[in-house]
């Protein structure tokens, strides 16, 4: 693959999931009690929720939305804590509500729990360690899934006075994993035409990219199968999420990019919405 000259500007970062549910009561549920987020508003089938600051999920019901496996879509969206205590905090609130848990994992250069919300959308749970403790073999970042120190985690709590709140306002949108039909053609995408680094490759069925060095704010893989179709209308999962670019200059950089690659785009309605080779929505704003 080519060197990409032209990267999307190293402050980018993502912004919220939008996402489609079957029962939207029944969602805010999951949400605020198993996972601590806040209503920041809710106006008939749609809510939008977060820890008080940025929106950070958004979910639209649609009354007998089914869940399709083997599409291409959503494979877990993830929320960044900012520390191993507010992990450690966020995993024995889902134990104290019986929440089911569907993985644990220490990736090296950050921790993670992995579960799903009642229509099976996924979700990761995670902190980083400090990037000074990131490892690199051979100038490339080292990322691998080993068992999460489960005992270690929960030892933060020990003498930490502090009670559950639900999620602590600093948490944002750490990246998004997609599932893709075809895994050279998404990786050009994001790499050659949108500018983001190719961090890590994994064995031809996964790849890890990301803005302005950090390890990885986008995860995409052929796990649902190479060549899957996208989810049909109405199925739940992901509707689009939102890459948040810091200035006007960065916004015409990525359309200018767009543009010589045909890439097909809307522009208006408050951003630049686009949809990657395997049709997963993305949408641009401006950081406010």
């Amino acid at each position: 693959m080519k060197e990409n000259l032209n990267k999307i500007h190293p402050g980018t970062q993502l912004g919220y999931v939008h996402l489609t549910v079957s029962n939207l009561e029944r969602s805010l549920r999951f949400y605020e009690r198993a996972l601590g987020f806040q209503v920041h508003q809710k106006k008939g089938a749609r809510a939008s929720l977060g820890a008080g600051r940025d929106d950070l999920l958004v979910l639209t019901e649609e009354t007998g939305a089914m869940s399709v496996s083997k599409r291409t879509g959503l494979y877990h969206f993830a929320i960044l804590v900012p520390s191993r205590l507010a992990l450690a905090q966020s995993l024995k609130n889902m134990i104290d509500v019986e929440t089911d848990m569907q993985g644990f994992a220490d990736h090296l250069v950050s921790e993670a729990i992995y579960l799903a919300d009642p229509d099976g959308n996924g979700i990761e749970i995670y902190r980083d360690r400090s990037k000074s403790d990131w490892e690199y073999v051979n100038g490339k970042l080292k990322m691998w899934t080993e068992p999460l120190d489960f005992k270690g985690l929960l030892a933060e709590l020990n003498g930490s006075q502090q009670t559950w709140k639900g999620l602590p306002p600093e948490i944002k949108l750490g990246h998004m994993h997609l599932h893709v039909a075809d895994l050279p053609a998404a990786q050009a995408f994001y790499h050659e035409t949108l500018g983001f680094d190719l961090m890590v490759s994994l064995y031809g069925s996964a790849a890890f990219l990301s803005a302005g060095g950090y390890h990885h704010h986008l995860g995409i893989n052929t796990w649902n199968g190479v060549g899957a179709p996208p989810p049909p209308p109405g199925a739940v999962g992901l509707r689009y999420f939102t890459i948040n670019l810091p200035d006007r200059d960065a916004l015409d950089q990525l359309i200018s990019r767009l543009n010589e690659s045909q890439v097909s785009y809307n522009n208006g309605n408050g951003g630049v919405f686009v949809r990657d080779p395997s049709e997963n929505g993305i949408k641009f704003i401006l950081d406010a």
